[in-house]
């Protein structure tokens, strides 16, 4: 098998005497889908951070392409959150516009004749792909919540990074505007040839999107000091390929208390 393109080497991680992650051991090839799963608060957006670059692991090595990841975002690793992380003063079609601007070197990421022409060209055409076609000259306030994600996700994909993060991108939209939202993220996903990783606390999203999902669980507990373990992956599973009975384990370990009285439903 080739170098894997993302590589964690027993990475941890910890603020003081709280520990998040420990002992985190996997290997990701370019193109791969992950979603990752697990209860509130036990490091998935952590681990993520650490990918973009703005956590560093306290232990451990983290690699891109066989060597240290940058401790800083680069245009190689774009991020959607949930929130959406817009310009309100400016137009859907100027927002990817300065997401592309933002590339340059300068402070200020504004673009001039010849340059600013083809961040627009390249600008409308994401937008195209993302379905904002018909919104170019609206303002974010103009715009529904499904809308205002898709322009989040174009500001992303036109720096052109290779890997695409996604922190429970979907949680605050109803169901039908999610089955549009992940029908086009699979589509940009092939498209564009992205490694993706997305956190998710919708376990169904999780088994439903990819390639691969990885459960956050901690291996150990103490009552008594709750932070004293970090949490690592419990379970890295090829999607579509889990039985029944581990979803319903995996649905009890990440939410036991909600979810002890739902009957567990069949994923395809």
């Amino acid at each position: 098998m080739s170098q894997p393109f993302i590589e964690a080497r027993n990475v941890g991680k910890q603020y003081g005497q709280d520990i998040i992650l420990e002992r985190v051991n996997i290997q990701v090839q370019e193109g791969e889908f992950v979603t990752l799963v697990g209860a509130s608060g036990c490091g998935k957006s952590t681990f993520l951070k650490m990918i973009l670059g703005t956590e560093q692991a306290s232990s451990g090595e983290l690699l891109l392409n066989g060597q240290a990841m940058p401790n800083e975002p680069g245009p190689d690793r774009g991020i959607v959150f949930q929130q959406y992380s817009v310009f309100p003063h400016m137009t859907v079609l100027e927002n990817v516009v300065a997401a592309k601007g933002f590339q340059k070197a300068s402070l200020s990421g504004y673009l001039f004749g010849k340059e600013k022409q083809q961040a627009k060209d390249e600008a409308t055409e994401v937008l195209t792909q993302v379905g904002l076609s018909h919104a170019l000259n609206r303002y974010p306030h103009e715009l529904s919540g499904g809308m205002k994600q898709r322009l989040a996700i174009a500001q992303a994909v036109i720096c052109k990074p290779r890997i695409l993060l996604l922190d429970e991108p979907f949680g605050a939209l109803d169901p039908g505007i999610r089955a549009d939202m992940h029908r086009l993220i699979l589509d940009l996903w092939k498209k564009h040839k992205l490694t993706i990783f997305m956190v998710t606390h919708d376990l169904k999203e999780g088994f439903y999107l990819g390639t691969r999902l990885w459960v956050f669980d901690k291996l150990r507990h103490d009552p008594h000091a709750p932070n004293a373990y970090g949490a690592s992956i419990t379970y890295d599973l090829p999607v579509g390929e889990t039985q029944d009975s581990l979803y319903q384990e995996i649905t009890d370990q990440i939410r036991p208390d909600s979810m002890a009285t739902e009957q567990t439903e069949t994923v395809l």
